[in-house]
């Protein structure tokens, strides 16, 4: 196994991108990482399993570090189905983390394309920088595309002015990660910002999903609104963990965390985790969609809804949003509306951003914590 530490630096992404050509070769697995910790937890002096071209380590939503086994084959399959549904092979810029799944497609499409990426290098995300670093890109014929996720997108709007600009330059922007929302995508396209909101997870190799409808040689299924896949994009297991591995994945099919439910059009929504359903006073409360109701209202741009310890009811419903000029009593109204008394927060905190963990994904646990202690 070959460890890369990724820093954003030049000589790193360069670096990971020689040895994820070879790993896509058939060359030794890569391990791209920034933490130590999360390195070290992969014990990357013990053999990769066989098939395996990439570990991605993840600590997940639960804090216990995981590495996803993906083969070439996997992730060659998640670029190709992707560069058919966007148009054709192209440029893309690297502005995510590449030790990410999401950050390293961009760089396994860009081998696969036979281009050489543009990379957002800056620490943190600032709207001129990425103009700056798009604008070579920018200039050729081909398709554009990149990967943001919805922080990134939403920071790009509101600044307006060259970052704005240069995405409107794009072919396409996949925004994934995280959910995106109805506010974002309406946004979006007024801006004239051509996006694709994407599903998918490190065990998929990247998006699967995009915009609703699988990627070609993708299929969902719901199995009790669980949301399962079945395709070539998908890993074969856990880093040292069979138990994890046998759990997640059987008979050629990734069993999700998540909940969903097909439109009227035959689109795939995500209704949010299987983990995020509150209890209180015996009534279910999907987290999910009492944050669909408040990012619905006039002045909110995102919120997390958690449920927290509560003597009465056991669980309480609390909310934590980014917004103004948002009266509280309205916005509980509107969740009663919608989703019946249970759903309306019983208490409202209000911040200037959310806490976010990974690329893009709210960190929920620095949420219920917060809450709690207030």
């Amino acid at each position: 196994m070959r460890a890369v530490g990724v820093d954003g630096s030049p000589g790193s992404v360069d670096e990971l991108i020689s040895a994820l050509a070879e790993a896509l070769d058939g060359g030794q697995a890569v391990l791209p990482y920034t933490s130590e910790v999360l390195r070290d937890a992969m014990e990357p002096t013990h053999p990769a399993e066989p098939g395996t071209a990439v570990i991605i380590a993840t600590s997940g939503s639960t804090g216990e570090p995981k590495g996803v086994l993906l083969s070439a084959s996997a992730l060659t399959a998640s670029a190709h189905a992707t560069h058919a549904r966007l148009g054709g092979p192209g440029h893309w810029l690297l502005a995510t983390p590449a030790h990410y799944i999401g950050g390293l497609q961009v760089l396994v499409r860009s081998l696969l394309a036979g281009t050489t990426p543009s990379v957002l290098h800056a620490s943190g995300f600032r709207p001129d920088d990425f103009a700056e670093a798009a604008a070579p890109l920018l200039s050729l014929d081909s398709p554009r595309y990149t990967a943001l996720v919805p922080t990134q997108l939403g920071r790009l709007l509101d600044a307006g002015g060259p970052g704005l600009a240069a995405a409107r330059a794009f072919d396409a922007i996949i925004v994934g990660a995280a959910a995106t929302t109805a506010d974002l995508r309406e946004r979006a396209a007024e801006a004239g910002v051509k996006i694709v909101p994407a599903y998918g997870m490190s065990e998929t190799a990247s998006g699967c999903v995009y915009d609703g409808v699988p990627l070609d040689g993708v299929r969902v299924e719901l199995e009790d609104e669980r949301v399962c896949i079945t395709g070539d994009v998908l890993a074969h297991g856990y880093r040292l963990r069979p138990d994890l591995t046998a759990e997640a994945f059987e008979d050629g099919r990734f069993r999700t965390s998540d909940r969903g439910r097909w439109s009227a059009g035959g689109r795939l929504e995500i209704l949010g985790r299987i983990d995020d359903m509150i209890n209180t006073g015996g009534v279910k409360v999907a987290a999910a969609t009492v944050e669909r109701i408040l990012t619905a209202q006039p002045g909110i741009r995102d919120a997390c809804v958690v449920g927290v310890p509560d003597p009465e009811w056991g669980e309480a419903v609390v909310a934590l949003v980014v917004g103004t000029g948002c009266d509280v009593d309205s916005l509980r109204a509107a969740c009663r509306e919608e989703a019946g008394a249970a759903a309306a927060p019983k208490r409202v905190e209000f911040a200037e951003e959310l806490p976010l963990r990974g690329p893009g994904k709210v960190d929920r646990t620095a949420v219920r914590n917060l809450l709690r202690r207030s």
